[in-house]
């Protein structure tokens, strides 16, 4: 999957803040999930408890544990056309078997302007067609290797907050949860989902970012690099880096950016010693 914001470039610098045998591995805003697929081929977790607030996404993987051989069959018979583009994306995915629903997705995804993730405040995925020249709707290899490593997951499309409840002595959770805003722009988790991730939301995130480490897990959370987050996180282990960002709707917004990594004190005495 393309997804902005996704951590692909970065799945080095946060599984080695990760310890290095886990329990149970929560992802509660899965996205594309990089660092899962990163951590799932190494072996770096016995259990993996995956969740988003969005529901498509959820699907999408369900369909890869369970019927991988129909995604790819539904996804080869998709044409690449301006037409066919925005003749699937008015479908209305709730009314779709969960196999088709997910090839919607993924067409989507592969054949939309930047590769963007957006909807509006119905809900509804909007984003205009994108001209490529002979994109990869289908990758079957791609596909089987995705469907082994979400075999045995736990998938779940929860609250960053039920994802991750479980959570015990010697589990491991990943945040990357919608960022807040950089330069005092006005930006939530609308770009990506009508609902909004507004900094009543980051105060939760980060009031539970403490409770994990109460509970002896380990957690890793990525955000942006700004005064406002660096007062949520005071007292944390900070790893500021500079990220390039390729997907973004503005031209602007497509160079390095300032983020954070996060690491409770948990998972920095568990890497000293």
């Amino acid at each position: 999957m393309k997804w902005a914001g996704g951590k692909g470039r970065l799945t080095g610098h946060i599984t080695a803040l990760l310890p290095a045998r886990i329990g149970t591995y929560y992802e509660p805003f899965l996205g594309s999930g990089a660092v899962f697929l990163a951590l799932a081929e190494t072996g770096r977790f016995e259990r993996a408890v995956l969740s988003d607030t969005n529901v498509e996404v959820i699907n999408l993987y369900r369909v890869l544990q369970r019927s991988v051989g129909a995604l790819i069959e539904a996804l080869a018979a998709l044409p690449y056309s301006e037409e066919h583009y925005y003749q699937v994306r008015a479908q209305d995915p709730a009314r779709l078997r969960p196999v088709d629903r997910a090839a919607r997705l993924v067409y989507l995804n592969r054949t939309c302007f930047n590769g963007l993730y957006r909807e509006n405040a119905s809900g509804e995925f909007n984003v205009p067609f994108g001209r490529y020249v002979n994109p990869k709707i289908c990758n079957p290899e791609r596909l089987r290797a995705a469907a082994r490593a979400f075999r045995g997951a736990q998938l779940h499309a929860a609250d960053f907050a039920e994802g991750c409840a479980g959570a015990t002595a010697g589990d491991a959770v990943y945040f990357d949860p919608p960022y807040a805003p950089v330069d005092g722009r006005r930006q939530s988790f609308r770009q990506y989902q009508a609902a909004g991730f507004d900094d009543s939301q980051q105060e939760r995130l980060a009031t539970l970012f403490r409770q994990l480490e109460q509970r002896c897990v380990h957690a890793v959370l990525s955000n942006s690099d700004t005064p406002r987050v660096r007062e949520l996180y005071a007292g944390y282990e900070l790893h500021p880096l500079q990220v390039g960002r390729p997907i973004n709707r503005h031209a602007a917004g497509r160079g390095a950016v300032g983020e954070l990594l996060i690491v409770n004190r948990r998972s920095a005495r568990a890497r000293r010693t």
